[in-house]
């Protein structure tokens, strides 16, 4: 194994580095580093005037270089702050191995920007937002109550702000206050902090981090289990607490990916998985005005930004949506067949499609068009009786399945039954496996 070595050096805005530095630097045949540092280490680079000076970016063909100068010598590269968060040192590592590399950490921007402000940060999230796309914006930023976000020339803290607030709604403006570090250790540094509203009409020069933090109240819902009554919906329609656990079980959601809620309705079944796994992306696909209106306020109320919701039918709709990992069937306005043909063609390796059956035709149908499109299907007949205690009356009362509108108020309304038993029309619950990919579970 050779034994030149690549030495990485942290570097901190506004300061010196140190003698013991320089004179690693004065065994180095190649100094990598980018047009900022050359400008702050100007003086240090004349007394090395001799050593060839690597652009650091492009990265790929600077490190095709370094490649090149180690069998010659050691190579030094310059980078901000720590090397190893969100910096080039886990190239690197890839590239070249622990065993070449001589890491000399300095303070982090984050370390210091959190300091400026004086905000505690061993509960912070940190977010580079390098490669994302300017869309859904909120679902990443503002599922974390304290989040540090390393911005660039795409994502600029006032095009950040205005993206959530209009991503989100202006009553979100209230719940957050927003920090904006600039330049930070320089003589032009400077400090801002405003709601988002005010932060995204300012302008920032491109050396900037950005602290967010929630200022609303915790919620206290459950993170699973919401009831029928805390759940926005019409005449009753909405997928029944048991039936909605069941189903959710049945999913088996990963953690991460992309969910359909094909005729969603109220969105129950999509609000709660959209709240179990805030990385997971929900689409919530609805026909019906009034339904839409109520994901909306579902959406809003709980503040499940990865939810996003649709306004369509099925399955025309689904074209514009990236490919799932898993898909739940509540309805589908007589085009189960083709929201089936459609679902599975799209379905990614290893993804479950669920069907719950109300109507004993699609408890029929469901199986066999599944079963048609290769997947491995299995099927669960699930019957709910609810009853108070101490029990008063005998009879069961029928419990309204997800396509009725019963004249009564919705069951569950404030933990409250009717006195006596209450049953549920028994409802089947399909579902349709993909055989997994190379390397995954089934």
């Amino acid at each position: 194994m050779s034994s030149t070595r690549i030495h990485l050096i942290g570097v901190e805005s506004g300061e010196q580095i140190s003698d013991q530095l320089i004179d690693h630097l004065r065994n180095c045949r190649v100094l990598v580093l980018s047009k900022r540092h050359r400008t702050m280490f100007s003086s240090i680079l004349d007394q090395q005037a001799a050593k060839r000076l690597i652009p650091i970016t492009p990265v790929q063909e600077a490190l095709t270089q370094v490649a090149l100068e180690l069998a010659h010598g050691d190579v030094a590269i310059f980078a901000s702050g720590d090397p190893f968060f969100f910096g080039i040192g886990r190239t690197l590592l890839q590239v070249f191995g622990p065993e070449r590399i001589m890491v000399y950490p300095a303070r982090s921007s984050m370390q210091i920007a959190f300091s400026r402000f004086k905000i505690p940060w061993d509960d912070a999230r940190f977010l580079s937002l390098h490669g994302r796309e300017t869309d859904n914006l909120a679902s990443s930023i503002l599922i974390h109550d304290k989040v540090f976000l390393f911005t660039d020339h795409r994502f600029s803290p006032d095009l950040i702000a205005h993206s959530l607030l209009i991503e989100c709604g202006k009553g979100i403006n209230s719940n957050y206050m927003v920090h904006v570090a600039e330049n930070l250790g320089m003589d032009n540094e400077r400090l801002h902090t405003g709601t988002l509203s005010e932060i995204a009409v300012r302008s920032f020069d491109p050396l900037n981090v950005m602290i967010l933090l929630k200022t609303s109240p915790p919620s206290i819902a459950p993170c699973f289990g919401l009831s029928e009554y805390e759940i926005a919906h019409s005449r009753g329609l909405i997928t029944k607490n048991e039936v909605r656990a069941a189903s959710l079980h049945a999913l088996r959601l990963p953690r991460q990916g992309v969910f359909w809620d094909v005729g969603a309705g109220s969105g129950a079944v999509a609000l709660e998985a959209a709240r179990l796994f805030p990385e997971l992306q929900v689409f919530a696909i609805e026909r019906e005005d009034e339904q839409i209106g109520n994901i909306q306020r579902n959406r809003e109320q709980f503040q499940t930004w990865n939810l996003h919701v649709f306004h369509g039918s099925a399955p025309d709709t689904l074209a514009s949506l990236p490919s799932p990992d898993r898909v739940f069937i509540g309805g589908s306005g007589g085009q189960l067949h083709a929201i089936i043909e459609h679902a599975t063609e799209r379905l990614n390796p290893g993804g479950r499609i669920v069907v719950n059956a109300v109507l004993e035709k699609t408890a029929l149908n469901a199986p066999a068009f599944l079963h048609a499109q290769g997947l491995k299907v299995s099927l669960s007949e699930i019957r709910v009786t609810r009853r108070c205690y101490p029990q008063v009356m005998n009879d069961p009362a029928s419990l309204a399945p997800v396509t009725d509108a019963p004249k009564e108020a919705p069951l569950g309304c404030e933990e409250r039954y009717e006195q006596g038993s209450q049953t549920m029309h028994p409802i089947t619950i399909i579902v349709g496996q993909r055989k997994s990919g190379p390397g995954e579970n089934r």
